[in-house]
């Protein structure tokens, strides 16, 4: 395996995943550029990969390792602003879509039995500056307010190997996270194609039956967490399996897990279903804490059986662990780049686009022959050191 650099992913970037044909033209709504788009946007990604999340330690990390880098011009940190308040988000939306497609005819899932969407709402971006057209006011015990940030709406492959973040929708002030998600699901549904995935994992948030309709006609089996927000539900469920024994028992990741599966347990009146079928789930942890928790389903048992079912169920921490947690705190989602709106919607996207380039080259296209394909830590480093200067200098 040759040793993984800058331009060696701008290659696989273009060809094996491409992308060249949206590198070339993402949708710049510049007039009379100067500084070619490609440019521009590799720079970003490239930049988001090494963990380089600020336009001006974009701006100079582009002039002194360019040629390492496969950005062909210099720019300032001002030109990145003006590029990205005047990108289109449908054109990285689009590409984004096409590389999951792309994936998938290219075995990304081989082996995978059912492929897995999730969707999440998080918030990200505070800050203390004037607010922007997408920014929610944070309030203090005093109702004043303290800050603004914002909010969105993100949709990952799940329970597929590898975990690929792929659309953003933004939470508008004075609107809920479900008003977001009703307007990403659709959206993503009818770009990947009805068959690409085959259930959508929520949190208790969604459970109610406006969302779960939806998903539904768009051809999605659901899995979504069951709270209190359904006290009828979640009461009949209890119920149902009080005084009852496992109905199975195994190991998973190391700890001892407890089901128990039930088809016909009484829906609550805001259900469109007479009675749904429900899993309760209690995993034993290693330090001996126990997490017990319920969640109801569209699958049959004739189609889904109960481990499978949780362990689909399982999958929406993914999005969590490898989606947020990862983006945040690794690839700068946080971070406010340039507060515009759409500049901030760009960044997200931008990310997202990073972390699926990213996933699939050191993931799918490193993994090759016995050896174990490297950890995102060691990749990054790798790219890193391919940026040092050629040649040995002599300091005495």
């Amino acid at each position: 395996m040759r040793r993984p650099t800058p331009r060696r992913l701008l290659h696989y970037a273009r060809s094996c995943l491409r992308l060249g044909s949206y590198l070339d033209a993402p949708g710049d709504g510049r007039h009379r550029p100067r500084i070619p788009a490609h440019a521009l946007l590799w720079a970003l990604l490239i930049l988001k990969i090494l963990r380089t999340a600020s336009l001006h330690g974009t701006e100079m990390l582009v002039r002194q390792a360019r040629t390492s880098l496969g950005v062909v011009v210099e720019f300032s940190d001002d030109t990145l602003a003006y590029f990205l308040e005047r990108l289109a988000p449908e054109r990285t939306r689009q590409a984004l879509i096409e590389l999951l497609r792309r994936a998938k005819r290219n075995k990304a899932f081989e082996g995978v039995v059912r492929i897995g969407l999730a969707l999440d709402g998080t918030g990200a971006g505070r800050t203390a500056r004037d607010p922007c057209a997408l920014c929610h006011p944070y309030r203090n015990a005093q109702n004043e307010v303290v800050g603004h940030g914002h909010h969105f709406v993100l949709a990952s492959v799940v329970g597929a190997g590898i975990v690929l973040p792929f659309d953003v929708e933004p939470i508008a002030p004075g609107e809920n996270e479900l008003s977001a998600a009703k307007r990403l699901l659709p959206r993503t549904v009818h770009g990947l194609g009805r068959r690409f995935a085959d259930y959508v994992v929520l949190d208790s948030l969604y459970a109610g039956a406006p969302f779960v309709t939806l998903a539904q006609e768009l051809g999605l089996d659901v899995i979504v967490g069951l709270k209190s927000n359904m006290p009828d539900l979640l009461a009949n469920a209890r119920a149902q399996f009080q005084g009852k024994r496992p109905t199975d028992r195994f190991l998973f990741r190391g700890e001892r897990v407890d089901l128990w599966d039930a088809d016909e347990v009484e829906a609550s009146h805001t259900l469109p279903w007479p009675s749904v079928r429900v899993l309760r789930y209690r995993r034993t942890r290693q330090d001996g804490s126990i997490l017990d928790a319920y969640c109801y389903t569209t699958f049959s048992p004739r189609t889904v059986g109960s481990r499978a079912l949780f362990r689909m169920r399982s999958s929406r921490w993914e999005i969590e662990n490898q989606g947020f947690n990862d983006a945040k705190n690794r690839y700068g989602f946080e971070h406010i780049p340039h507060h515009e709106p759409n500049s901030i919607l760009l960044h997200a996207l931008l990310t997202c686009l990073a972390l699926c380039i990213e996933r699939l080259y050191r993931l799918r296209h490193l993994h090759r022959g016995s050896h174990a394909p490297p950890s995102a830590i060691e990749l990054c480093r790798l790219l890193w050191l391919a940026l040092r200067p050629n040649g040995f200098h002599d300091s005495s």
